[in-house]
């Protein structure tokens, strides 16, 4: 993988795709989905600085928010902050428990979708301003 100039690494577009459909194009901390205007990004459970690998089983969806407010925070520490400031009054405990959930379910179908909706529009971008509608 590349690194992009933001810093940022660059993932295939069919990954990056697939990784929101499985978390339903939501963040994983906060719950926040595009329908609600939040922008995703890629965000590594266990950071890179921390030994944290680029592989599906690492990659959650985050808001910018979030991902940058994180940067290399453990899961759990940023877990316990951001339970703090969800709105539903999730627990930490209920976040890391959604992403070991969302974590352990396959992405095979999930690329299929994201390669399908890659092939109508074009890119990640013009593909989730489709499902925006």
């Amino acid at each position: 993988h590349k690194k992009t100039s933001n810093g940022s690494k660059a993932f295939r577009p069919s990954l990056r795709l697939a990784v929101y459909l499985r978390e339903g194009l939501a963040c994983v901390w906060c719950g926040q989905a595009i329908e609600d205007g939040i922008q995703l990004s890629m965000d590594h459970v266990i950071p890179e600085s921390k030994g944290g690998t680029h592989g599906a089983e690492n990659i959650v969806s985050a808001c910018h928010r979030c991902n940058s407010v994180r940067q290399d925070r453990s899961a759990e520490s940023f877990a316990l902050a951001c339970a703090l400031y969800v709105n539903g009054g999730q627990t930490a405990e209920a976040i890391l428990a959604h992403i070991r959930h969302q974590l352990a379910l396959p992405l095979a179908p999930y690329r299929a979708e994201a390669r399908e909706m890659l092939t109508r529009r074009g890119t990640v971008p013009a593909a989730l301003a489709a499902q925006r509608r």
